[in-house]
């Protein structure tokens, strides 16, 4: 057969890679993930490497220092005013549509477990691109793009979002409390965070009312007893970035509204005055769109045709755009003059009565009942007036008590209410940034905000080596066990988040409330009170510095005793936070649920989980920013180190606990023993011995999944092998050192 024959063949028939077809509808072959729906997906741990990264090698700080923030502002507030013809400005003004497009890339952002937030600028991938309530703003973004691509690597798209969002309130007239930079692009669509338990077929979804699946991420319906919001989740739809602003389920009532925006904004840090802050100063500028039938607009930008060139929501009526455009349905404006800060929507709200009606693609909203009420002008249509309109969402804020009595305080006082927008806005464009010291520019707030876990300066000098090396010696006598003194340091470090930068062992909170209150924690208490003493007695050190010491003195040991005498790295220089410094109900969304490195579940969890330990295992480690090798050794290590939260011996599979050997991987790739379930959940597990049917050792999910997930054991494999003890020490001693020093920036920002 020919070349050309055989290349015939394979047109006439099905795609040799399998799945698509041509000369036919396009398919999507099956995934692990299809055949196997309970998989651990151990691969997410590898997502965004440096192999997806061009700019991998790139110093975005020096970089980032390069531009002229002054012209680069400049440049922004020059495109506000210039119109394109293929997506014209509202009002002549892009301001209010780029507030918009920041705002939504920020408010993914969610207190629970850090993910979202604008940081890594994902609103450019699915499925955040393509959500219903982001419709449009790929526009913004593609607006965007000169100016990008003026600045090149030097400005990363996240940064150049809440940038342009910054400028557009102050070319509106609105003072921003400032701006920092440092925000790195990812380079890949996240397809592992969880984002709800609903399916929805994008493709489907028309209008708010296609969303509404409310019974899955919800406990009870709106009103009833018991009405809460699954964790970790934040918005209150599926495809939302905070609530349906038609209603709950889109029933119009502004009282079960304000139970919504109550949940879900506090779900995204924040508290009641900064969520009328944020709703009644975004709402000042701008408009809502709902010109066309939903029915009409076409696909989001992930699945729309390749000729549309990542764009999405094709419009088919007149031109597409300015007076046609269909964004979320909700047609009009808030105030009389949508380009300029000012207090006119609350002077709106709480000046006129207002009544249901619909907008022309059907969507519920308000209007006033007064037809001589101030007008709105039409966004494109000179001399075109609307009535004002409201969302359920804006009248919420009139009948919740609370917050009626905020917006009457913000009606009251102007310069204080535009004060605290100004600080709310920073936070919500900042709150996933971390610790201030990885802002970058000229234009960093002055202020330190307790939402940045704020540390004191370092005073005096900081250790040298030969009093670290007499420190050691200080900790070896104070009579503290090499596993007691792991356990304290890894607890201590073992609270940072990579998702939003918080936690970690500088500032030794695990010395403070919350953290000193947490079952988990329970073990470190007398350590932490002994290393204290010795703090106390010592000059120059902060308990932050002994407590990751005494970790490092004890894997030293644990490596001396398995015959692999190590040096573990040590940078000294943190400090130790007040108890003022901590925000208490913040951190406590720190605390863990499931803690497999230390082998820790809350109590009752196992009654009332619908997720397996190990999946919460699984997101600890990529919250530590771990890959599956280290995730494997590190767990290794804590098991032999005996480093469980209430030093039981469930899954440290060792007989010589303070040892850093292999035993951990021994066991557990062994056919000597079968596992035996203790209970027909299989939560526990005993290991006996095949031949007399003895038990031998205990464990739980969270041991066992290391030998049961293949690419965990396939790790774990490596070092159990006859070679593996040297390579065990080296690799955990890196892995130990990388997570104390997660929090770092001030050595290092990352």
């Amino acid at each position: 057969m020919t070349e050309y024959a055989e290349y015939s063949e394979v047109l006439e028939g099905a795609c040799p890679f399998g799945g698509n077809t041509l000369g036919g509808a396009y398919t999507t072959p099956p995934t692990l993930s299809d055949w196997y729906p309970d998989r651990l997906r151990v691969e997410q741990l590898h997502r965004n490497g440096a192999a997806a990264n061009p700019l991998s090698e790139d110093d975005y700080t020096a970089a980032f220092a390069s531009i002229d923030l002054a012209e680069l502002k400049a440049d922004i507030r020059h495109f506000m005013t210039t119109s394109v013809s293929w997506w014209p400005s509202d009002y002549g003004n892009y301001a209010p549509q780029m507030i918009r497009m920041a705002w939504h890339a920020a408010g993914t952002y969610r207190i629970a477990d850090g993910r979202g937030g604008a940081g890594q600028a994902m609103q450019r991938f699915a499925p955040i691109s393509s959500w219903w309530d982001n419709g449009n703003t790929d526009k913004s973004r593609r607006l965007l793009w000169p100016i990008k691509k003026k600045y090149g690597s030097a400005l990363s798209w996240a940064d150049l979002m809440i940038l342009t969002g910054n400028v557009a309130l102050e070319v509106m007239g609105f003072p921003t409390t400032g701006f920092g930079g440092g925000r790195r692009d990812a380079w890949e669509a996240d397809d592992s965070t969880y984002w709800g338990p609903e399916y929805i077929d994008m493709s489907d979804v028309k209008s708010y009312d296609d969303m509404v699946n409310r019974d899955q991420r919800w406990s009870t319906r709106p009103g009833e007893s018991g009405y809460e919001l699954e964790q970790p989740l934040a918005a209150s739809h599926q495809s939302l970035i905070y609530v349906n602003p038609e209603g709950p389920e889109g029933n119009g009532d502004p009282a079960a509204s304000a139970v919504d925006i109550r949940i879900t904004f506090g779900r995204m840090a924040m508290n009641d005055e900064e969520t009328v802050a944020l709703i009644a100063g975004g709402h000042a500028f701008g408009k809502s769109h709902g010109a066309v039938a939903p029915d009409r607009i076409g696909a989001p930008p992930e699945i729309s045709p390749m000729e549309q060139m990542g764009l999405g929501w094709d419009n088919p009526e007149g031109s597409g755009n300015a007076q046609y455009t269909m964004t979320n349905g909700i047609e009009g404006s808030w105030t009389q003059n949508p380009t300029q800060w000012d207090n006119s929507y609350l002077e709106n709200l709480f000046g006129h009565e207002w009544e249901q009606t619909q907008s022309p693609a059907g969507a519920s909203q308000w209007k006033p009942v007064d037809p001589d009420a101030p007008k709105t002008p039409d966004a494109h249509l000179p001399g075109v007036e609307h009535p004002l309109m409201m969302m359920t969402s804006d009248i919420a804020l009139k009948v919740d008590p609370v917050y009626r009595e905020i917006c009457e305080r913000f009606l009251a006082d102007f310069d204080y209410f535009t004060q605290e927008f100004s600080k709310a806005w920073y936070k919500l464009t900042h709150r996933d940034m971390g610790p201030k010291s990885r802002y970058l520019g000229p234009e960093v707030a002055a202020e330190d905000f307790i939402w940045q876990d704020p540390l004191p300066a370092h005073d005096g000098a900081v250790i040298d080596e030969a009093e670290v090396n007499r420190l050691k010696q200080v900790l070896l006598d104070s009579g503290l066990s090499v596993s007691d003194l792991a356990y304290t340091a890894f607890s201590s470090a073992v609270t940072y988040r990579d998702t939003d930068k918080r936690g970690g062992a500088n500032g030794a909170r695990i010395a403070l409330a919350p953290q000193k209150d947490w079952a988990v924690n329970a073990r470190t208490v007398p350590v932490v009170a002994k290393l204290r003493e010795v703090a106390a007695a010592e000059s120059g050190v902060s308990l932050a510095d002994l407590i990751v010491l005494g970790g490092c003195v004890a894997v030293e040991q644990a490596a001396a005793a398995a015959g692999v005498p190590v040096t573990v790295p040590f940078t000294p220089g943190r400090v130790d936070a007040y108890q003022e410094q901590t925000d208490v109900p913040q951190f406590n969304w720190l605390a863990p649920v499931v803690d497999g490195f230390r082998n820790y579940q809350l109590d009752g969890y196992a009654q009332v989980a619908r997720i397996a330990p190990e999946e919460l295992f699984l997101d600890k480690a990529a919250q530590l920013n771990l890959s599956a090798p280290e995730w494997v050794v590190l767990t290794g290590g804590l098991r032999v180190l005996g480093c469980n939260h209430d030093g039981s011996g469930s899954g440290v599979f060792t007989n010589r606990v303070g040892t850093l050997s292999t035993d951990f991987f021994d066991v557990l790739t062994s056919m000597d023993y079968e596992w035996r379930k203790v209970d027909d959940a299989g939560t526990s597990f005993t290991l006996d011995d095949r031949e007399s049917g003895r038990p031998v050792f205990q464990a739980g999910r969270n041991d066992l999944v290391f030998g049961s997930n293949s690419q965990l054991r396939a790790v774990a494999e490596v070092y159990a092998g006859s070679d593996g003890q040297e390579r065990f020490v080296r690799d955990f001693v890196a892995v130990w050192d990388k997570v104390m020093m997660s929090d770092r920036y001030d050595v290092a920002v990352g």
